[in-house]
């Protein structure tokens, strides 16, 4: 799968990602884009997007996304707070479809 991953989330994470094409917001060349410009921005260059930002689906219109979207529930955004949700992001980035959202909590 190919998944883009927030700005907001460490880049550590691309390499975690095991088994998936996995690049960050700025290096896919979108930095500092808003999230409406982001998901219409990155709609045809993955399958998943993941990200730590859990007001995402009331602040957008998620109907017409072409990606699945994955959201990680957590304190912070430090690499070493995330790592033990690494198996449940992989899980959720193989089973989140087109247009949906799945939460992965810390």
């Amino acid at each position: 799968m190919k998944v883009i991953i927030d700005e907001c989330l460490p880049r550590r994470l691309c390499s975690a990602l095991i088994g998936h094409e996995a690049k960050t917001v700025p290096q896919a060349g979108f930095s500092g884009y808003k999230n409406g410009a982001l998901l219409d921005a990155i709609k045809n260059l993955c399958d998943v997007f993941l990200t730590i930002d859990g007001n995402l689906e009331y602040q957008q219109n998620l109907i017409t996304v072409k990606f699945g979207i994955v959201v990680i529930a957590a304190k912070s955004n430090r690499f070493e707070e995330l790592e033990p949700t690494i198996p449940a992001i992989l899980n959720a980035i193989t089973k989140v479809g087109k247009g949906e959202i799945y939460t992965v909590h810390s």
